[in-house]
């Protein structure tokens, strides 16, 4: 399946044209791998680091949707590898002021 179809069909760009966009930028990586082409294939076990509007995502599929289904049916389909509050610098943000130190 192509990766922008793909983006698509996840949920993760609002159109095609703007996953297209968003690959043709070379904003996506796949396996490690910065991609710019938007027919590039993609297969179930592949990761995906995605740049979203509340910060970077990184997917992993988990299966190929085959269509554009509701969101609860697209997001069965990868499974997210960065889960919230993995994220060290958004994690200090919510300590103190003085860091990880105990009173």
């Amino acid at each position: 399946m192509r990766i922008d179809k793909l983006l698509w069909f996840l949920r993760l760009a609002k159109s095609r044209s703007a996953a297209q966009a968003l690959v043709g930028e070379g904003h996506i990586r796949l396996n490690g791998r910065r991609i710019e082409r938007a027919a590039q294939g993609v297969a179930v076990g592949d990761v995906l680091v995605v740049p979203l509007p509340r910060g970077v995502t990184v997917i992993e599929l988990a299966a190929l949707p085959s269509r554009r289904g509701p969101a609860g049916e697209a997001q069965s389909c990868y499974r997210v590898l960065d889960g919230a509050g993995a994220n060290p610098i958004a994690a200090s943000q919510t300590n103190s002021p003085q860091g990880n130190i105990e009173p």
